[in-house]
């Protein structure tokens, strides 16, 4: 399998077949697994698991949802981050659980039905005949974090349920896809943010800003995954509504979250994302050289901005010389007419890098 690219995950088509004909079909040769795009509900990522589990669930009060829309209409989705849902764990609940294991959380019928989409395209040689299935989940603390459970306390009520949940979602995706075929991609969002120390760590959840508070679930929930499964991160700096909603003075704590993730990890890791801003200063990119991926290969995410990619290539590679491409994160946020133009983009990244 290709190993100089990595498509994060969600991808704005409208079906799991326009997105592996469209995107694999043409960059599957350089990549390590196939995502089926996120399509539908997914796009949205962590948001829409406030209106299809949370909302109404027995265990849970919900205090507040996006403000009806044009004409008095409900909204699912906010329009901004003061628009949010959020719940509370309600009295005399001191653990949540989530019933009907490996499907409350769509994860695996989602991967069911996709992987019928891919095994299809390999057969008839859209795809590379060994192309895995690139399932990416967000991590148990980028779902339960303290925008969405804002009641100090409550974090720790619901996070050991929910990480079962999530086991469970594992357990059946293998009941169905062979493990070769298969690659899980822990999406970490809310433990970039958090260990960023200030940016959205409110008061009462000191923890948060600690690497070690959000390494017991990535390390249970990996050791779950049979050898013969690839496994991969994205650090992400959140992109709700396009451009990276933080900016990090350089990837220093980044760096020392991913490498103690990797280290935490009981079995093989096969890549690590980590996202680049649209800088081009030695500063930023400098902690690269303390990378430690322990034989996972590094993606970076620069392709943005793609009059100074060039550029930024050439000081990024000062500091790790050898590392794959992606973009920053997932399109799915992206108009669906820009596709053409990102899967160009693609292309030209991987020519200037001389990885084409």
């Amino acid at each position: 399998m290709g190993q100089n690219l990595l498509l994060v995950g969600s991808v704005p088509l409208p079906t799991v077949e326009d997105v592996m004909t469209q995107f694999g079909g043409t960059l599957g040769q350089y990549l390590p697994a196939m995502p089926d795009g996120e399509v539908g509900e997914r796009r949205s990522w962590v948001l829409r698991l406030s209106y299809q589990v949370f909302n109404g669930h027995i265990d849970l009060d919900t205090i507040k949802r996006p403000a009806r829309g044009p004409g008095g209409v409900e909204q699912l989705m906010p329009r901004d981050r003061g628009d949010v849902w959020q719940f509370q764990v309600k009295d005399g609940v001191d653990q949540v659980k989530f019933g009907n294991p490996g499907y409350r959380l769509g994860y695996a019928k989602d991967a069911i039905t996709s992987y019928f989409v891919l095994k299809t395209l390999r057969e008839k040689g859209v795809l590379p005949t060994d192309m895995r299935l690139q399932v990416s989940m967000p991590m148990v603390d980028s779902v339960i974090r303290p925008l969405t459970f804002p009641r100090p306390g409550d974090l720790e009520k619901i996070r050991g349920g929910y990480e079962a949940a999530i086991a469970a979602e594992l357990g059946a995706m293998l009941d169905f896809i062979p493990a070769e075929d298969l690659a899980i991609q822990w999406d970490c969002a809310w433990e970039v943010s958090a260990v960023h120390n200030g940016h959205d760590v409110q008061n009462g959840f000191p923890a948060e800003s600690k690497i070690a508070t959000h390494l017991g679930p990535i390390e249970r929930l990996s050791a779950k995954l049979p050898e013969n499964v690839a496994l991969g991160f994205h650090f992400c700096f959140g992109t709700f509504g396009g451009w990276p909603r933080f900016s990090p003075p350089d990837l220093g704590r980044t760096i020392e979250l991913v490498n103690a993730c990797v280290a935490a990890v009981p079995r093989r890791v096969d890549w690590v994302h980590i996202p680049t801003l649209d800088r081009s200063d030695d500063v930023f990119y400098k902690p690269l050289v303390n990378l430690d991926p322990r034989g996972a290969r590094p993606y970076l995410g620069m392709i943005h901005s793609m009059p100074s990619f060039q550029k930024r290539l050439d000081v990024a590679r000062k500091f790790l010389p050898d590392f794959g491409l992606a973009a920053y994160c997932g399109f799915g946020r992206n108009p669906p007419e820009d596709m053409p133009r990102t899967l160009d983009d693609h292309l030209k990244a991987l020519r200037l890098a001389g990885l084409a």
